[in-house]
Formats: C-alpha cells, structure tokens, sequence
C-alpha cells in the first residue's frame, strides 16, 4: 500500500511540474577549425539557433581559426549578438590562434576565454580588394576603416579594450593569452574547456538589456559537429579543392573536345565544373583571374587544329599561369591557394601545353588515310581497259579512271590524283 501512493505521488508531481522544470539545461560546444567560409557559418548559426530553441545554459565555440570570408564572419556575429542565451569563445587547445576572423568573432562573445599557449590578432587587413595606384590604396583604405570601426564596436559593446581592437586591424597587431587578458581584450585564461565551465560558475554576463547569471555546475556538455552534407560542403569550399576541382574539370573538356568520344574525361570534367562553380560562389574568385584560366584552356584545344607552331600553346600556359595567381581576389591566407597545390597544377599544365604542340605537329605530318585524299598513292586493278579512260577498282570501290598509257585488265596501277569523281592513275612497272 505505502508504495502504491510512493508511486501515485511521483506521478502526480510529474503531471503538475512543467517538463522544462525538470529537464536539465545542457552546455553546447561548437568546435571550428581551419578558415571561415559559407559552410562554417551555416553550421554556427544552426546551432545556435537549435540552443535558443532548446534554452540552454551556454553555447561554447571552441576555435582554431586561420582567417575566412568577411560576409560568413558577420554572418556567425550576427547570431551571437541576436542569441537569448550567452555565447563564450575559446581559443583552443594549445597552439591555437583567433586570427583576423577569429578575432572578431571572439570579441563580440559575451564571454571571451584563451588556453595558455595560443594568440590572437590579425596578420593581416580582412579581405582587402584594389589594385596598385592611387585608386587601389583609396579602396583598402575604406576596408580598412570599414574594419576597424566594426571591431572597435563589438568591443565597446562587451565593455572591451577597443583601442586595442583597432589597432589590431590598423597594425596588423597579434598578442598572447597573457597579454591579451592583461589588456582586457579577453576576460578569462583556462587550462581547457572544464575549466571555463567550472570558471563560468555563477558569473553574471551581460545579455542584451539584461544580466544574467550562469549556472554551469554539473551541466552536461554536448559537442556539437558539422552534418556530412556541411562537411562535405566546407571541403569543397576550401580555395585548394576548388582550384583542383575547376583545373580537373577544365582539363577532363580539354581531353574530350581534342578527342572526342572518349565520354569519361567529358563527364568527369562536367562534373568537377560544377562543383568548383558551388566552391567559388563561397570565395572571394576574381572574375578576371578565372576569364584568364578559361582562356589558357581554350588556346590550347585551338593549338590542335590551328597550326601555330607552338605560340597558341605557349599563350595559353602563360594565360592558366597569371590567372591562377590572380584566382582569389583576397590577402587572407587562408582563402589563398597554397603552393604546394598550385606549382605542380602549374608544372602539368606547362606539360599538357607542350603535348598539345608535339600532337598538333605530328598530326601535320601524318597522311590522310580517308576521304579523297587517302586515295593517293593506294594501290587499284583495272577493271576495264583504259585507253585512256576505264574503271579501276580501289578500296573495294570501282571508280572511273584515266591514264596517260594504255593499260589492260588485270593490271595494278598507282592512283597519282583525285579530279572530281574521277582518279587519274600509272602503270606499276616491275
């Protein structure tokens, strides 16, 4: 009996309690690695939106990061600046660093944190775009200033030093974990992620309009990763694979329009096209940059049929070779092509252009061996008499025929021309 009502107690107080009341908050960690790019920025904003809806106790992103695209970096601040729940970076683990991206992100947290042994600052202007000439330091010099004022906000927004901040951007300026807690650019230094959590403890953060106290004792931490598709996607939109993609599939059409039919390279090259075409509509592509590639392949399918004696081959390499440098139009390095990828792609290409003028040359030399023009020089037998004109049977083919002598059935003869319908023809002399 005393446990029947032990048992209807506990489900009366489950029915009355609100199933959030019970439900115990979780502790969200996002780790990014590597650049900041369209495929990144969707993963981050997801799951901050999934820990809003959810109404976690805090979200962690838990950094590495090398650079990446300005639109996808404002894309991730904008999520941290509009969450209900707090936002805390962590620069980690050991030798990490929140580079140009990364330090903008980690500013506009409401929690700033860095392990021993990692750094933060720029190496160099975000994005920059402009050429040389008074024009060009114009334009970097709006970016610049357009930078500067955008972290230089962030940081006063989380009470930050944002004199600091912009000279970060301005100065190209990088300091350590213990430097930059020393300068109030981050509030906290912890050993690892447990110790952020048990730091965070009862600290009251700034969120919006309101302050809030954490509660992270003996919360459980769940780690988030990105889905396969966004994995997949962020692969494809590193500058490297799409430079290989887009060399691939120029290369796959170039092999099937010299010599068609071969299917395989056609359909290969289409479809490494297409994905590289998704991969810089993540990046920063310069439109001329990739005209100048697009040229080079073409110079070198006119070198098989145009006889250039090499110039056209020589035009097109040189044209892959400019365009390829000129490809990703930022001084980010990490949306650069790095040069491990780029010589070798560079060297083959140097290679295909002198395979194309060996074949275009050969294909000179060699003699029709079809159509009219391979009929001179076969061999045929009369088939009716020529005096001067007869029939003569070449190539399983009896055609009208005329020679300078006589010459009777039964006998070869050499074809010397082709007129019209007609072949002009010699006796083979033993």
């Amino acid at each position: 009996m005393a446990i029947l009502n032990r048992l209807l107690i506990t489900l009366l107080l489950v029915s009355v309690c609100p199933l959030n009341a019970i439900a115990l908050d979780k502790i969200i960690v996002i780790k990014v690695n590597g650049a900041i790019n369209s495929a990144v920025a969707e993963f981050v904003t997801h799951e901050i939106r999934n820990a809003n809806t959810s109404s976690e106790e805090l979200i962690v992103i838990q950094m590495d990061i090398l650079g990446g695209l300005d639109t996808s970096m404002r894309k991730i601040i904008k999520a941290i600046q509009s969450s209900k729940i707090p936002v805390a970076s962590l620069v980690s683990p050991l030798g990490s660093s929140a580079v140009s991206s990364g330090i903008f992100i980690t500013i506009a947290s409401h929690v700033a944190a860095m392990e021993p042994g990692t750094s933060i600052g720029m190496t160099h202007p975000l994005n920059l775009i402009g050429g040389e000439g008074e024009q060009g330091k114009l334009t970097k010099e709006k970016v610049v200033n357009d930078a500067s004022a955008y972290i230089r906000s962030l940081a006063e927004e989380r009470g930050r030093n944002s004199h600091w901040a912009e000279l970060s951007v301005r100065n190209n300026v990088s300091v350590s974990a213990e430097e930059a807690l020393r300068l109030n650019v981050i509030d906290l230094m912890v050993a690892n992620l447990d110790s952020l959590v048990l730091a965070l403890d009862k600290r009251e953060v700034k969120l919006m309009e309101r302050i809030v106290t954490l509660n992270t004792a003996d919360k459980n931490i769940i780690f988030r990763e990105m889905g396969a598709r966004q994995k997949i996607l962020d692969i494809i939109s590193q500058p490297d694979v799409a430079y290989i993609l887009m060399m691939l599939g120029l290369v796959g059409l170039f092999l099937e329009l010299s010599s068609p039919g071969l299917i395989l390279p056609g359909v290969v090259g289409s479809f490494s096209l297409i994905l590289s075409f998704y991969a810089m509509q993540t990046l920063p592509i310069s439109s001329a940059g990739f005209l100048l590639v697009v040229l080079g392949v073409i110079l070198l399918i006119a070198e098989l049929n145009v006889m250039s004696y090499g110039l056209l081959s020589i035009g097109g390499a040189a044209s892959i070779c400019l365009g390829s440098i000129m490809l990703i139009d930022s001084d980010d390095p990490a949306m650069q092509i790095s040069k491990i990828v780029l010589y070798p792609i560079l060297g083959m290409t140097f290679f295909i252009s002198a395979g194309s003028i060996y074949l275009a040359t050969k294909s000179r030399q060699l003699r029709s061996l079809t159509g009219m023009e391979g009929l001179v020089g076969e061999i045929g037998v009369v088939k009716l008499t020529l005096n001067p004109q007869g029939l003569v049977l070449v190539h399983g083919e009896v055609w009208n025929a005329e020679s300078d002598t006589l010459i009777a059935d039964g006998e070869n003869v050499v074809v010397e021309a082709v007129e019209g319908l007609k072949i002009k023809v010699r006796k083979i002399v033993d």
